[in-house]
């Protein structure tokens, strides 16, 4: 059985020694590169706060409110202003001190939830179901980690269950091809509970490592879209009452708050188990990841940086923290 390379296996805290400095060095580019919008506004207004003045009650406030802005949510605020008032009340504090407190702080929210998605080879095919509103990059992250599953040396079966967007069955196929995983659709409009039912059917059949199911855009307010889902999970069960084994909701950073609600109906919807945060480049609202670590208990999985198959990896707590601060190197 192949085993799990970095982007699967890895679980943070644990040793780093089985990736060379370059591939460190790489991804550490690439994080704290994509996350620069959001540690800009957070590391800038500290640096512009701390420069000027002693840290006393006030510029404590005004770095509290900076992390609410930057929508780290009330309670990683609260944690940072308690944390930086501790010992050094009114005493001269470096910039970088204080973006190092808002890291250390962040990574303890954080590193309940960082928890890699590791596949049970038990179950044959090992079912994902990839869940998220329109436009949260559910069918690139589904072929990204296609790319990945298949350069583990799994075999993978992708379901096209998006049938409302003939794009999105298009792009699966491109996915499929480059990857070399196979690939179920049907024409746009067609019934998606069928079209899973035949996909896991297909899946068993030939045997496949992995299934992956692409699932039409849902608005969380949406009910009658949201019962759908629920009815592709039903037929699942049908032929794999255990499937689907993983059940990962894609969001994306750049709607900051609105992430919270998605989070709260999609899981009493269809029961995520965990989560995927993309497109953390384009936005300054990265934060919100830390906001969604402190109000639900659930693992995130990865984060998406950019649009290279390697732009999308699993979330390591520490990492993220130091990014989001703003600190320079990583540990």
């Amino acid at each position: 059985m192949p085993q799990p390379n970095r982007y699967h296996g890895r679980r943070d805290g644990d040793s780093v020694t089985d990736m060379n400095d370059d591939t460190k060095g790489n991804w550490w580019k690439r994080l704290s590169g994509g996350l620069g919008r959001t540690s800009s506004a957070i590391g800038g207004a500290i640096t512009d706060l701390v420069s000027k003045r002693k840290l006393d009650q006030v510029t404590i406030d005004e770095i509290e409110d900076v992390l609410i802005r930057a929508d780290l949510g009330l309670d990683a605020a609260a944690r940072v202003a308690a944390a930086l008032s501790e010992g050094r009340y009114k005493a001269e504090i470096s910039a970088e001190e204080v973006k190092a407190v808002v890291a250390s702080e962040l990574q303890k929210l954080l590193l309940p939830v960082a928890r890699p998605l590791i596949v049970d080879s038990t179950k044959k095919p090992y079912v994902i179901l990839v869940a998220g509103v329109n436009g949260s990059g559910k069918t690139t992250t589904i072929g990204k980690l296609a790319a990945k599953f298949r350069a583990e040396g799994r075999s993978v079966m992708l379901a096209a269950g998006d049938t409302f967007r003939a794009a999105a069955i298009d792009q699966l196929k491109i996915w499929g091809e480059r990857t070399g995983a196979d690939v179920i659709a049907r024409e746009p409009g067609s019934d998606a509970a069928g079209l899973v039912f035949d996909a896991l059917r297909a899946a068993q059949e030939r045997g496949v490592d992995i299934l992956l199911v692409d699932t039409a855009g849902r608005l969380q307010n949406r009910a009658e879209l949201m019962e759908e889902l629920q009815k592709v999970v039903r037929v699942m069960k049908k032929v794999d009452p255990t499937a689907p084994h993983t059940v990962l909701l894609v969001l994306d950073a750049t709607v900051g708050q609105n992430a919270l609600s998605q989070v709260e109906i999609f899981r009493k919807v269809v029961g995520v188990t965990g989560l995927a945060m993309t497109k953390l480049d384009g936005t300054a609202r990265g934060g919100i990841l830390v906001a969604i670590a402190s109000k639900f208990d659930v693992p995130v999985h990865y984060i998406g940086v950019g649009e290279s198959v390697d732009d999308l990896a699993p979330f390591i707590a520490h990492e993220f923290a130091r990014a989001v601060a703003g600190v320079e190197t990583a540990i």
